[in-house]
């Protein structure tokens, strides 16, 4: 449990829980479960199961052309299937009272037929709606999905200083946000950084995802310029954080955390997003048993620690991370106690000079590693670690290391690897001084470095490994790169999805 470290303290039983991951959408699988107990005892178990579709209007849906005075009619008397195509203009605060159906949601729908001018709201409200699209608009005010489920909010632009939110119990179920652009103001300065204020007197406020409950998806969204840009919910607001899905989204100017997946139950998935100019890269804050998977995500230019795991975290998994950061390189912020049953693999991580004080707190002397809270419930391997223009050395647990030898040691794993700015392709800039904000970096690697082969094949992650053994880091060397923020329209994850094993 928990403990005293969070308001309620949370508890959980022992449990066996894992994810496949990068599944095709609406799909039928077959899995087998196998249990292998070392000391005695297995089983085996077939169950089916089929993944969610992408919410889409439905076939041959109805289009009704609204203009802002005939709005509010066409709201009340939608019927499922409906799609309302909205001219440009101002529409106001808007609450959807109805709902669509399973395969025939109601699709609100921006016409974007103007250059300029697009549809705009105030607010939107889709609590306690199922069934419902909302695409394309401009919205200068919170999205609110609370209570929303198998709702989907795509395309659509965000200015407010809280974005798209279902912060209070019991949060929405099954939704999807993707391709949105969702905007506040909060500068890159270091009077923001780690919940400090820009303002003076209280902490730095605004988030631009921020959700609890179970089964949502959150991808390709690019966001900046908030306290934390996307967010679990904390402490009494916690509702059935499960089976979360953050990936492919484009984050920047998070002076706080660039993802904070906060009191993850179990089999929450954080991959494959790009963190640049944030105070924290990944959080876990605690982690409550897990797994919580953090996989192929990008961090530059993090002013504080890559990694936060405070509060007795419990369960994660981070796996082909990369980081190049200013201060400690695989660093950890640490304060509020040890975390436990945590995986490190397969990760690149880049430190140097330019540590020091960041807002309220420091980011380190520029140690390769700073693991303050690493135990032997712990796995470190088969990682890359470096220090630009500072000695290599760390700190595992209590005890520090002066060289590669001492890290292997300390951390009982013999396949970690030294790394320099020389790992990365030519033209990487390291990120000292830490402001004014930077562009994000082109973090691939360099052929012949030595990242390249030095992993170990985890099956469902890096099958498709295309050298002698797998990359460190988020990139796989001569594969492309992902794609990060809002895709094209007519692109989702049924148009793109390819098998991603060798």
């Amino acid at each position: 449990d928990t403990g005293q470290f969070t308001h309620p303290t949370f508890r959980w039983d022992n449990k066996l829980s894992g994810s496949i991951l990068d599944l095709r959408p609406n799909t039928e699988y077959e899995i087998r479960l196998q249990l292998s107990d070392p000391d005695g005892g297995k089983g085996e178990k077939i169950v089916r199961a089929r993944t969610r579709p992408v919410p889409r209007p439905a076939v041959d849906a109805p289009v009704k052309k609204v203009n802002p005075n005939t709005f509010e009619d066409s709201v009340l008397t939608a019927r499922p299937g409906d799609i309302l195509l909205l001219t440009p203009g101002y529409y106001g605060d808007f609450s959807l009272l109805r709902d669509g159906e399973p395969g025939r949601p109601i699709v609100i729908r921006a016409d974007g037929s103007h250059p300029v001018i697009n549809s705009t709201f105030d607010e939107v409200s889709l609590q306690q709606r199922k069934h419902v699209i909302l695409e394309g608009v401009t919205v200068n005010g919170s999205v609110n999905l609370r209570f929303a489920e198998d709702v989907a909010v795509r395309h659509c632009k965000v200015n407010a200083r809280y974005g798209i939110i279902a912060k209070e119990s019991p949060g929405c179920k099954n939704c999807y946000i993707a391709d949105n652009t969702i905007t506040s103001t909060i500068p890159w300065v270091n009077a923001s950084i780690g919940s400090g204020s820009i303002w003076g007197g209280a902490a730095n406020v605004g988030e631009g995802v921020e959700i609890t409950g179970p089964g949502n998806v959150v991808c390709f969204n690019r966001v900046s310029g908030y306290r934390d840009c996307m967010s679990f919910m904390e402490d009494l607001w916690v509702y059935d954080q499960i089976c979360i899905d953050f990936y492919n989204n484009d984050i920047a100017v998070g002076p706080d955390d660039g993802i904070e997946a906060d009191f993850a139950m179990n089999n929450c998935r954080i991959m494959r997003n790009r963190i640049t100019n944030c105070g924290m890269g990944l959080s876990s804050q605690p982690g409550l048993g897990g797994p919580t998977y953090f996989i192929r995500n990008v961090m530059y230019n993090i002013a504080m620690s890559a990694f936060k795991l405070e509060r007795y975290s419990v369960g994660n998994i981070f796996l082909h991370n990369t980081a190049v950061k200013a201060g400690d390189g695989f660093s950890e912020q640490h304060g509020q106690g040890s975390y436990f049953r945590t995986v490190f693999e397969n990760n690149l991580c880049l430190g140097g000079t330019g540590g020091g004080r960041q807002g309220r707190y420091s980011n380190g002397t520029g140690m390769a590693v700073f693991l303050p809270g690493f135990n032997n419930t712990c796995v470190f391997d088969y990682n890359g670690v470096g220090s630009w223009k500072m000695p290599f050395s760390g700190m595992i647990g209590n005890r520090k290391f002066a060289d590669l030898a001492g890290l292997r040691t300390l951390t009982g794993g013999s396949h970690s690897v030294k790394v320099d700015l020389n790992t990365f392709k030519e033209g990487l800039a390291f990120p000292d001084p830490v402001y004014p904000e930077r562009q994000p970096a082109d973090l691939r690697l360099r052929p012949g470095s030595p990242a390249v082969d030095a992993g170990v094949v985890i099956p469902g992650v890096n099958d498709n490994f295309t050298g002698k053994a797998p990359d460190l880091g988020a990139y796989e060397l001569g594969q492309e790169t992902p794609h990060y923020g809002p895709r094209p329209k007519g692109v989702d994850e049924a148009t793109q999805w390819v098998p991603r094993r060798r």
